[in-house]
Protein backbone atom coordinates (compact mmCIF):
# COMPACT_ATOMS: atom_id res chain seq x y z
CA UNK A 1 0.00 0.00 0.00
CA UNK A 2 1.34 3.20 -0.77
CA UNK A 3 1.64 6.08 1.77
CA UNK A 4 -1.14 7.94 -0.87
CA UNK A 5 -3.56 5.57 -0.31
CA UNK A 6 -2.91 5.46 3.52
CA UNK A 7 -3.47 9.38 3.77
CA UNK A 8 -6.39 9.17 1.74
CA UNK A 9 -8.72 6.62 3.46
CA UNK A 10 -7.67 8.80 7.21
CA UNK A 11 -10.73 10.92 8.33
CA UNK A 12 -9.61 14.44 8.12
CA UNK A 13 -10.45 17.12 10.44
CA UNK A 14 -14.09 17.55 10.42
CA UNK A 15 -15.12 21.34 9.89
CA UNK A 16 -17.84 23.67 10.63
CA UNK A 17 -19.18 23.02 7.07
CA UNK A 18 -18.99 19.34 7.29
CA UNK A 19 -20.80 19.07 10.81
CA UNK A 20 -23.86 21.99 9.52
CA UNK A 21 -23.96 19.26 6.60
CA UNK A 22 -24.07 16.05 8.99
CA UNK A 23 -26.70 17.49 11.30
CA UNK A 24 -29.12 18.72 8.81
CA UNK A 25 -28.68 15.22 6.82
CA UNK A 26 -29.84 13.36 9.76
CA UNK A 27 -32.67 15.91 10.20
CA UNK A 28 -34.13 15.65 6.73
CA UNK A 29 -33.79 11.94 7.04
CA UNK A 30 -35.42 11.33 9.96
CA UNK A 31 -38.79 13.60 8.41
CA UNK A 32 -41.10 10.86 6.47
CA UNK A 33 -43.44 12.11 3.95
CA UNK A 34 -46.51 10.99 4.13
CA UNK A 35 -47.53 9.15 1.17
CA UNK A 36 -50.95 9.94 -0.35
CA UNK A 37 -53.19 6.66 -0.57
CA UNK A 38 -51.12 5.10 2.83
CA UNK A 39 -52.98 5.40 6.48
CA UNK A 40 -50.09 6.06 8.91
CA UNK A 41 -50.03 3.54 12.42
CA UNK A 42 -51.58 6.53 14.06
CA UNK A 43 -55.19 7.12 12.34
CA UNK A 44 -55.23 3.55 12.25
CA UNK A 45 -55.10 3.17 15.95
CA UNK A 46 -58.10 5.89 16.18
CA UNK A 47 -60.04 3.94 14.31
CA UNK A 48 -59.87 0.83 16.02
CA UNK A 49 -59.98 2.64 19.22
CA UNK A 50 -63.54 4.31 18.09
CA UNK A 51 -64.54 0.88 16.78
CA UNK A 52 -63.99 -0.83 20.29
CA UNK A 53 -65.85 2.44 21.98
CA UNK A 54 -68.56 1.65 19.49
CA UNK A 55 -68.76 -1.76 20.67
CA UNK A 56 -69.00 -1.08 24.56
CA UNK A 57 -71.44 1.31 23.83
CA UNK A 58 -73.51 -1.20 22.42
CA UNK A 59 -73.84 -3.68 25.05
CA UNK A 60 -75.26 -0.78 27.86
CA UNK A 61 -78.29 -1.47 28.72
CA UNK A 62 -81.64 0.74 27.76
CA UNK A 63 -83.80 1.87 30.41
CA UNK A 64 -87.38 2.53 29.84
CA UNK A 65 -89.97 4.27 32.46
CA UNK A 66 -92.05 2.03 33.95
CA UNK A 67 -96.12 2.62 32.94
CA UNK A 68 -97.66 4.33 36.07
CA UNK A 69 -99.92 1.69 37.37
CA UNK A 70 -97.01 -0.28 37.93
CA UNK A 71 -95.46 2.26 40.41
CA UNK A 72 -97.70 1.17 43.50
CA UNK A 73 -94.95 1.05 45.66
CA UNK A 74 -94.77 3.73 48.55
CA UNK A 75 -91.50 4.85 47.54
CA UNK A 76 -92.61 6.13 43.84
CA UNK A 77 -94.94 8.23 45.64
CA UNK A 78 -93.15 11.47 45.73
CA UNK A 79 -96.15 13.90 46.18
CA UNK A 80 -97.81 13.60 49.61
CA UNK A 81 -101.25 12.92 49.86
CA UNK A 82 -102.85 16.80 50.68
CA UNK A 83 -103.11 18.01 54.06
CA UNK A 84 -106.66 18.87 55.22
CA UNK A 85 -107.16 22.00 57.25
CA UNK A 86 -109.15 24.91 56.87
CA UNK A 87 -108.97 27.49 54.66
CA UNK A 88 -107.80 30.93 56.15
CA UNK A 89 -110.55 33.46 55.99
CA UNK A 90 -111.76 36.00 58.46
CA UNK A 91 -114.75 33.70 59.57
CA UNK A 92 -112.57 31.00 60.77
CA UNK A 93 -109.76 33.15 62.45
CA UNK A 94 -112.03 34.82 64.46
CA UNK A 95 -113.54 30.65 66.13
CA UNK A 96 -112.17 30.39 69.56
CA UNK A 97 -110.47 27.00 68.75
CA UNK A 98 -108.52 28.86 66.00
CA UNK A 99 -105.33 29.44 68.23
CA UNK A 100 -102.71 26.75 67.63
CA UNK A 101 -104.59 25.63 64.62
CA UNK A 102 -102.88 25.61 60.53
CA UNK A 103 -104.77 26.73 57.62
CA UNK A 104 -104.19 26.97 54.38
CA UNK A 105 -103.83 30.01 52.11
CA UNK A 106 -106.14 29.30 48.65
CA UNK A 107 -104.36 31.67 46.67
CA UNK A 108 -106.26 33.15 44.17
CA UNK A 109 -105.26 34.99 40.99
CA UNK A 110 -105.65 38.15 42.65
CA UNK A 111 -104.18 37.17 46.01
CA UNK A 112 -101.26 39.42 47.17
CA UNK A 113 -99.21 36.71 48.20
CA UNK A 114 -98.81 35.93 44.06
CA UNK A 115 -98.95 39.32 43.22
CA UNK A 116 -96.77 41.97 45.39
CA UNK A 117 -94.73 38.82 46.09
CA UNK A 118 -93.37 37.52 49.58
CA UNK A 119 -89.93 38.44 51.67
CA UNK A 120 -87.25 36.01 50.51
CA UNK A 121 -87.41 33.86 54.11
CA UNK A 122 -90.69 33.45 53.66
CA UNK A 123 -90.71 32.50 50.02
CA UNK A 124 -88.13 29.97 50.47
CA UNK A 125 -90.07 28.57 53.02
CA UNK A 126 -92.80 28.07 51.06
CA UNK A 127 -91.33 26.60 47.94
CA UNK A 128 -90.88 23.23 50.57
CA UNK A 129 -94.70 23.01 50.62
CA UNK A 130 -97.13 22.43 48.18
CA UNK A 131 -99.55 24.99 49.39
CA UNK A 132 -98.95 28.19 51.65
CA UNK A 133 -99.74 26.93 55.07
CA UNK A 134 -100.09 29.13 58.27
CA UNK A 135 -100.78 28.80 61.86
CA UNK A 136 -103.38 31.41 63.93
CA UNK A 137 -101.45 32.74 66.81
CA UNK A 138 -102.58 34.99 69.78
CA UNK A 139 -101.03 37.68 68.54
CA UNK A 140 -103.04 36.81 64.83
CA UNK A 141 -106.41 37.43 66.55
CA UNK A 142 -105.15 40.37 68.43
CA UNK A 143 -104.12 42.18 65.56
CA UNK A 144 -107.42 41.20 63.37
CA UNK A 145 -109.40 42.45 66.03
CA UNK A 146 -107.86 45.69 65.46
CA UNK A 147 -107.80 46.01 62.13
CA UNK A 148 -111.58 45.15 62.88
CA UNK A 149 -112.02 48.34 64.92
CA UNK A 150 -109.86 50.44 61.87
CA UNK A 151 -112.60 49.65 59.37
CA UNK A 152 -114.24 52.30 61.33
CA UNK A 153 -111.33 54.65 62.13
CA UNK A 154 -109.34 57.27 60.09
CA UNK A 155 -105.77 55.47 59.15
CA UNK A 156 -104.57 57.95 62.19
CA UNK A 157 -105.84 55.89 64.92
CA UNK A 158 -104.16 52.33 63.72
CA UNK A 159 -100.29 53.00 62.90
CA UNK A 160 -98.58 50.28 64.50
CA UNK A 161 -94.72 48.80 63.84
CA UNK A 162 -94.42 45.27 64.52
CA UNK A 163 -91.19 44.72 66.82
CA UNK A 164 -89.68 41.93 68.39
CA UNK A 165 -86.82 39.53 68.43
CA UNK A 166 -85.13 38.43 64.90
CA UNK A 167 -87.12 35.11 63.69
CA UNK A 168 -90.35 35.94 66.24
CA UNK A 169 -92.85 36.03 63.27
CA UNK A 170 -93.15 39.70 62.35
CA UNK A 171 -93.10 39.09 58.52
CA UNK A 172 -95.32 36.41 58.77
CA UNK A 173 -97.91 37.66 60.74
CA UNK A 174 -98.07 40.99 58.78
CA UNK A 175 -98.62 38.37 55.98
CA UNK A 176 -101.75 37.35 58.28
CA UNK A 177 -102.64 40.55 58.49
CA UNK A 178 -102.70 41.34 54.34
CA UNK A 179 -104.31 38.12 53.64
CA UNK A 180 -107.19 39.07 55.99
CA UNK A 181 -108.15 42.36 54.80
CA UNK A 182 -108.30 41.21 50.86
CA UNK A 183 -110.76 38.50 52.16
CA UNK A 184 -112.80 41.38 54.30
CA UNK A 185 -113.08 43.36 51.97
CA UNK A 186 -110.48 45.76 51.83
CA UNK A 187 -107.94 48.09 49.58
CA UNK A 188 -104.84 46.61 50.45
CA UNK A 189 -101.01 47.75 49.16
CA UNK A 190 -98.28 45.71 50.53
CA UNK A 191 -94.51 45.96 49.86
CA UNK A 192 -92.65 42.74 51.29
CA UNK A 193 -89.28 44.18 50.50
CA UNK A 194 -89.01 47.88 51.58
CA UNK A 195 -85.27 47.37 50.89
CA UNK A 196 -85.90 47.91 47.38
CA UNK A 197 -86.82 51.39 47.52
CA UNK A 198 -83.81 52.56 49.06
CA UNK A 199 -80.86 50.13 47.71
CA UNK A 200 -80.51 51.91 44.77
CA UNK A 201 -81.72 49.27 42.52
CA UNK A 202 -84.15 50.96 40.98
CA UNK A 203 -84.33 54.17 38.07
CA UNK A 204 -84.61 57.49 39.22
CA UNK A 205 -84.22 60.45 38.40
CA UNK A 206 -84.64 64.22 39.81
CA UNK A 207 -88.52 66.00 39.30
CA UNK A 208 -88.72 69.44 39.24
CA UNK A 209 -92.57 69.71 39.79
CA UNK A 210 -92.15 67.63 43.35
CA UNK A 211 -88.40 68.36 43.97
CA UNK A 212 -88.16 64.66 45.00
CA UNK A 213 -86.12 62.06 43.65
CA UNK A 214 -88.85 59.65 41.70
CA UNK A 215 -88.94 56.23 40.81
CA UNK A 216 -90.75 55.16 37.84
CA UNK A 217 -90.36 51.98 37.34
CA UNK A 218 -91.29 51.10 41.13
CA UNK A 219 -93.98 53.61 40.84
CA UNK A 220 -95.47 51.43 37.74
CA UNK A 221 -95.35 48.11 38.89
CA UNK A 222 -97.01 49.26 41.98
CA UNK A 223 -100.40 50.41 40.08
CA UNK A 224 -100.06 46.68 38.31
CA UNK A 225 -99.95 44.85 41.60
CA UNK A 226 -102.56 47.49 42.85
CA UNK A 227 -105.06 46.53 39.94
CA UNK A 228 -104.48 43.25 40.04
CA UNK A 229 -105.53 43.11 43.54
CA UNK A 230 -108.35 45.39 44.05
CA UNK A 231 -109.69 45.73 40.92
CA UNK A 232 -113.16 45.12 42.32
CA UNK A 233 -112.99 48.08 44.76
CA UNK A 234 -110.76 50.26 42.06
CA UNK A 235 -113.75 49.52 39.81
CA UNK A 236 -116.25 51.28 41.77
CA UNK A 237 -114.07 54.51 42.98
CA UNK A 238 -113.14 57.40 40.22
CA UNK A 239 -110.15 60.22 40.48
CA UNK A 240 -111.01 63.08 42.56
CA UNK A 241 -109.12 65.73 40.32
CA UNK A 242 -108.06 65.91 37.06
CA UNK A 243 -104.95 64.78 36.14
CA UNK A 244 -102.86 66.04 33.23
CA UNK A 245 -100.42 63.91 31.51
CA UNK A 246 -97.66 64.80 28.86
CA UNK A 247 -100.48 64.04 26.22
CA UNK A 248 -103.71 63.67 27.63
CA UNK A 249 -105.54 64.22 30.31
CA UNK A 250 -107.86 62.12 32.53
CA UNK A 251 -110.75 63.75 34.23
CA UNK A 252 -112.09 64.00 37.29
CA UNK A 253 -114.65 61.10 38.12
CA UNK A 254 -112.95 58.51 35.28
CA UNK A 255 -112.76 54.63 37.17
CA UNK A 256 -109.59 54.16 38.87
CA UNK A 257 -109.11 51.24 36.94
CA UNK A 258 -109.72 53.22 33.68
CA UNK A 259 -106.63 55.60 35.03
CA UNK A 260 -103.87 52.58 35.76
CA UNK A 261 -105.50 50.41 32.55
CA UNK A 262 -104.41 53.75 30.71
CA UNK A 263 -101.30 54.06 31.96
CA UNK A 264 -100.49 50.43 31.40
CA UNK A 265 -101.45 50.64 28.00
CA UNK A 266 -98.94 53.08 26.97
CA UNK A 267 -96.19 51.74 29.09
CA UNK A 268 -93.31 52.36 27.06
CA UNK A 269 -94.11 56.14 26.72
CA UNK A 270 -95.89 56.96 30.35
CA UNK A 271 -93.83 54.87 32.42
CA UNK A 272 -92.37 57.82 33.15
CA UNK A 273 -95.28 59.44 34.24
CA UNK A 274 -96.50 56.49 36.61
CA UNK A 275 -95.21 58.33 40.30
CA UNK A 276 -97.30 61.00 39.04
CA UNK A 277 -100.35 58.68 38.61
CA UNK A 278 -99.67 56.25 41.89
CA UNK A 279 -100.04 60.09 43.60
CA UNK A 280 -103.02 60.84 42.07
CA UNK A 281 -104.58 57.16 42.96
CA UNK A 282 -103.69 57.26 46.49
CA UNK A 283 -104.99 60.97 46.63
CA UNK A 284 -108.27 59.28 45.41
CA UNK A 285 -108.27 56.53 48.29
CA UNK A 286 -108.00 59.45 50.30
CA UNK A 287 -111.28 61.09 49.56
CA UNK A 288 -113.51 58.33 49.77
CA UNK A 289 -114.97 56.37 52.26
CA UNK A 290 -116.65 53.54 51.26
CA UNK A 291 -113.38 50.83 51.58
CA UNK A 292 -111.31 50.96 53.92
CA UNK A 293 -107.60 51.09 52.97
CA UNK A 294 -104.26 49.36 54.78
CA UNK A 295 -100.82 49.97 53.58
CA UNK A 296 -98.69 47.52 54.72
CA UNK A 297 -94.58 47.57 54.46
CA UNK A 298 -92.41 44.83 55.49
CA UNK A 299 -88.35 46.09 56.16
CA UNK A 300 -89.75 49.79 57.40
CA UNK A 301 -86.38 50.26 58.81
CA UNK A 302 -85.02 50.61 55.58
CA UNK A 303 -87.00 53.32 55.15
CA UNK A 304 -85.61 55.78 58.31
CA UNK A 305 -82.16 56.17 57.63
CA UNK A 306 -79.81 56.82 54.44
CA UNK A 307 -80.15 55.20 51.17
CA UNK A 308 -77.70 53.96 48.61
CA UNK A 309 -78.70 56.11 46.06
CA UNK A 310 -76.85 59.35 45.30
CA UNK A 311 -77.36 62.76 43.63
CA UNK A 312 -74.80 64.45 41.37
CA UNK A 313 -72.66 65.39 43.68
CA UNK A 314 -72.81 61.37 44.74
CA UNK A 315 -73.73 63.07 48.34
CA UNK A 316 -76.18 59.94 49.84
CA UNK A 317 -79.80 60.98 49.68
CA UNK A 318 -82.13 60.69 52.41
CA UNK A 319 -85.28 58.50 51.71
CA UNK A 320 -87.61 61.30 52.22
CA UNK A 321 -86.12 62.81 49.11
CA UNK A 322 -86.83 59.77 46.94
CA UNK A 323 -91.05 59.77 45.89
CA UNK A 324 -92.27 56.58 47.07
CA UNK A 325 -90.66 55.78 50.77
CA UNK A 326 -91.69 59.65 50.77
CA UNK A 327 -95.16 58.56 50.15
CA UNK A 328 -95.11 55.89 52.89
CA UNK A 329 -93.86 58.02 55.65
CA UNK A 330 -96.35 60.03 55.43
CA UNK A 331 -99.06 58.09 55.87
CA UNK A 332 -96.84 56.54 58.88
CA UNK A 333 -96.03 59.93 60.30
CA UNK A 334 -99.95 60.65 59.75
CA UNK A 335 -99.13 63.84 57.24
CA UNK A 336 -101.64 61.68 55.05
CA UNK A 337 -104.65 59.99 55.95
CA UNK A 338 -107.53 57.53 54.62
CA UNK A 339 -110.78 58.01 56.35
CA UNK A 340 -111.01 54.32 57.04
CA UNK A 341 -107.94 51.76 56.94
CA UNK A 342 -104.71 51.15 59.22
CA UNK A 343 -100.92 51.17 58.24
CA UNK A 344 -98.26 48.57 59.38
CA UNK A 345 -94.86 47.87 59.39
CA UNK A 346 -92.87 45.55 59.99
CA UNK A 347 -88.83 45.91 61.27
CA UNK A 348 -86.48 43.11 60.42
CA UNK A 349 -83.73 42.65 62.40
CA UNK A 350 -81.53 39.88 60.50
CA UNK A 351 -80.63 42.70 58.10
CA UNK A 352 -77.42 44.05 59.42
CA UNK A 353 -77.07 46.23 56.51
CA UNK A 354 -79.99 48.46 57.35
CA UNK A 355 -80.73 48.70 61.14
CA UNK A 356 -83.27 50.07 63.27
CA UNK A 357 -82.23 54.40 63.45
CA UNK A 358 -82.27 55.81 66.79
CA UNK A 359 -84.99 58.15 64.99
CA UNK A 360 -87.50 55.31 64.28
CA UNK A 361 -86.64 53.70 67.97
CA UNK A 362 -87.08 56.79 69.46
CA UNK A 363 -90.98 56.85 67.85
CA UNK A 364 -92.02 53.37 69.16
CA UNK A 365 -90.02 53.61 72.14
CA UNK A 366 -88.05 50.54 71.00
CA UNK A 367 -85.35 49.50 73.15
CA UNK A 368 -84.36 45.97 73.46
CA UNK A 369 -82.33 44.55 75.96
CA UNK A 370 -79.84 43.19 73.24
CA UNK A 371 -79.20 46.01 71.54
CA UNK A 372 -76.92 49.01 71.92
CA UNK A 373 -78.99 51.18 74.71
CA UNK A 374 -79.82 54.61 72.95
CA UNK A 375 -78.11 57.74 73.92
CA UNK A 376 -79.72 61.07 74.37
CA UNK A 377 -76.62 62.71 73.03
CA UNK A 378 -76.93 60.64 70.06
CA UNK A 379 -77.36 62.98 66.71
CA UNK A 380 -80.99 62.80 65.49
CA UNK A 381 -82.65 64.15 62.15
CA UNK A 382 -85.14 66.18 63.08
CA UNK A 383 -87.17 65.59 59.45
CA UNK A 384 -86.56 61.97 59.90
CA UNK A 385 -88.02 61.99 63.81
CA UNK A 386 -91.71 64.09 61.68
CA UNK A 387 -91.61 60.95 59.91
CA UNK A 388 -92.36 58.47 62.80
CA UNK A 389 -94.15 60.58 65.13
CA UNK A 390 -96.96 58.58 66.26
CA UNK A 391 -96.67 54.91 65.42
CA UNK A 392 -96.73 52.51 67.65
CA UNK A 393 -95.19 49.41 68.54
CA UNK A 394 -96.73 46.48 68.40
CA UNK A 395 -94.19 44.00 70.14
CA UNK A 396 -94.48 40.09 68.77
CA UNK A 397 -93.51 37.75 71.42
CA UNK A 398 -90.62 35.98 71.37
CA UNK A 399 -91.71 32.56 72.10
CA UNK A 400 -94.49 29.97 70.34
CA UNK A 401 -96.83 28.29 72.52
CA UNK A 402 -97.07 24.88 72.45
CA UNK A 403 -100.19 24.50 70.85
CA UNK A 404 -98.89 26.87 68.70
CA UNK A 405 -95.47 25.13 67.90
CA UNK A 406 -97.94 21.67 67.49
CA UNK A 407 -99.59 23.60 64.96
CA UNK A 408 -96.73 24.06 62.70
CA UNK A 409 -95.23 20.77 63.48
CA UNK A 410 -98.17 19.17 62.27
CA UNK A 411 -98.18 21.28 58.79
CA UNK A 412 -94.42 20.15 58.05
CA UNK A 413 -95.60 16.66 59.26
CA UNK A 414 -98.43 16.05 57.50
CA UNK A 415 -96.41 17.52 53.98
CA UNK A 416 -93.47 14.60 54.31
CA UNK A 417 -90.71 16.88 54.76
CA UNK A 418 -89.42 14.88 57.34
CA UNK A 419 -90.17 11.73 59.69
CA UNK A 420 -90.67 7.87 58.88
CA UNK A 421 -92.76 4.79 59.23
CA UNK A 422 -92.50 4.33 63.48
CA UNK A 423 -90.97 7.70 63.50
CA UNK A 424 -90.88 9.20 67.47
CA UNK A 425 -92.67 12.20 66.26
CA UNK A 426 -93.24 13.27 69.75
CA UNK A 427 -89.76 13.32 71.34
CA UNK A 428 -88.84 15.17 68.02
CA UNK A 429 -91.23 17.49 68.89
CA UNK A 430 -90.17 18.18 72.02
CA UNK A 431 -86.82 17.98 71.67
CA UNK A 432 -87.01 20.95 68.65
CA UNK A 433 -88.82 23.15 70.59
CA UNK A 434 -86.42 22.87 73.68
CA UNK A 435 -83.26 23.52 71.22
CA UNK A 436 -85.20 26.51 69.71
CA UNK A 437 -86.38 28.43 73.03
CA UNK A 438 -89.86 28.42 71.08
CA UNK A 439 -88.20 30.77 68.31
CA UNK A 440 -90.49 30.41 65.33
CA UNK A 441 -87.89 30.47 63.01
CA UNK A 442 -85.32 28.29 64.72
CA UNK A 443 -87.86 25.51 65.16
CA UNK A 444 -88.46 25.37 61.52
CA UNK A 445 -84.97 26.14 60.04
CA UNK A 446 -82.87 24.65 62.65
CA UNK A 447 -85.62 22.24 63.95
CA UNK A 448 -87.99 20.32 61.41
CA UNK A 449 -86.04 20.97 58.44
CA UNK A 450 -82.50 21.00 59.71
CA UNK A 451 -83.28 17.45 61.09
CA UNK A 452 -80.67 15.31 59.21
CA UNK A 453 -81.91 11.86 61.04
CA UNK A 454 -85.43 12.43 59.99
Amino acid sequence: MSLLTTVAARPGPSTTLTRIVSVEGRRYKSVQVKQPGKTTQQAGFLKRNNEQQNRNSKRLPIYKPMPSAQLDHPIFKTVPPPLEVPEFTPKNVAKDTAVGQPFVINAADNDPLKIFGLPRKLWLEFKLLTKPYTVVRQITRDTIQQLRHAKKQPSTENRMVLTGRPGCGKSFLLLQAVENCVRDGWVVVYIPRGIDLVNSTNDYYYDIRTQTYVQPFYSFQTLQRMLKVNSKALAQLTLKEELVLEKRTLKAGTKLTQVIEAIMAEKARSIAQAPLVLDAVMRSLEAQSDYPVLLAVDDIQALYGKTLYRDPQFVPIHSYHLSLPRLIMEYASGQRVFPKGAFMGAISRSQSSWPVSTELRDAIDFNPMDMRPVSPYDKRNKTMLSYGAGLKNLEVPEQLTLDEAAGIFEIWKGQGVFGRNKYFYDEAFLGKYTESGGNARDFVRNGIVGTLDA
